[in-house]
């Protein structure tokens, strides 16, 4: 059965003013129109809820029992009501999203404090993945949006330009390439190498950008960004990783050198279902999200 709210309200108005022009009054429509919203809700319950001479309105048996039922229905669905507009309003809610994993060890954390700042009832849900993980979590709707690695996306998802990240060289202090500044590929080549894996979304960027003009090879191959930082901060070797994975503060004896000769880079992209519409926590931590990026 459908609730009739319209004629809810005309019955508690008639019941609370006593007539039905004064209640036609109090909703701002017409006496005409009061009627009609009462005799639909009558003629929906089957019965008589209001009895109405030429002299005088009463409740019925009936009406007098349903009243204060009439109310707290009117009652809790305005208390609904208002919850979520304050909710939007206030932007209110929890919030989940998916990210490559380097997004989540400098750039992410610096976000997140500050949304957490101006949300503090918030609860935010952050899933590392590789790329195709998060677009996988967008599209399986555990996550409102994502942030991977710019390129073809699913024809499902729309992308929204979000930042570079350069890809740079990463090796411990006591390193023979420590003290340089700037370096060109090719002088990588005499060096062991931590390098990204096949299965690396980093991999392929760094395929297409080096393409024939400089030869790598790699001593050690991994997956994440981080494990090959974990390694540098052991002196195992140097590596390539984007320049997002690199937290100086916690490994200090790690020195950042820019690759030169091509400079190679990666965009990364905010992802969203075509149809999505975001919660208004979500909006506002994609807002945050960008502010951060255009700063």
């Amino acid at each position: 059965m459908r609730i009739d709210t319209l004629g809810l309200e005309a019955f508690v108005a008639i019941a609370e003013h006593g007539g039905f022009q004064k209640a036609a009054d109090a909703l701002h429509i017409t006496q005409t129109a009061l009627t009609r919203r009462l005799q639909n809700l009558e003629a929906l319950l089957g019965v008589k809820l209001v009895e109405r001479t030429t002299r005088s309105v009463a409740l019925s048996r009936i009406g007098l029992d349903f009243l204060p039922q009439a109310r707290r229905l009117l009652g809790e669905l305005a208390g609904a009501l208002t919850e979520i507009r304050n909710t939007g309003q206030a932007q209110r809610g929890d919030v989940t999203i998916a990210c490559v994993p380097t997004v989540g060890v400098q750039y992410l954390p610096r976000v997140i404090r500050d949304y957490a700042e101006h949300h503090p009832e918030n609860r935010i849900k952050i899933l590392d993945h590789a790329s195709s993980g998060v677009a996988q979590a967008v599209l399986r709707r555990e996550a409102e949006f994502g942030i991977v690695i710019g390129g073809p996306q699913h024809p499902e998802l729309t992308a929204t330009p979000l930042l570079r990240d350069r890809f740079v060289l990463v090796c411990r202090d006591d390193h023979p390439l420590a003290r340089r500044k700037t370096l060109p590929w090719k002088d990588l080549a005499p060096h062991p190498l931590i390098f990204a894996g096949e299965a690396s979304g980093n991999r392929p960027l760094l395929d297409t950008g080096l393409g024939s003009r400089v030869t790598l090879r790699a001593h050690f191959e991994v997956q994440r960004s981080s494990t090959a930082v974990g390694l540098v901060a052991e002196g195992v070797a140097a590596a390539v990783v984007p320049s997002l994975a690199v937290q100086r503060t916690e490994h200090p004896r790690i020195r950042v050198i820019a690759l030169t000769a091509p400079v190679v880079s990666r965009s990364l992209v905010l992802v969203t279902r075509r149809t999505a519409q975001l919660s208004p926590a979500a909006l506002a931590l994609w807002d945050t999200i960008r502010r951060h990026a255009k700063a």
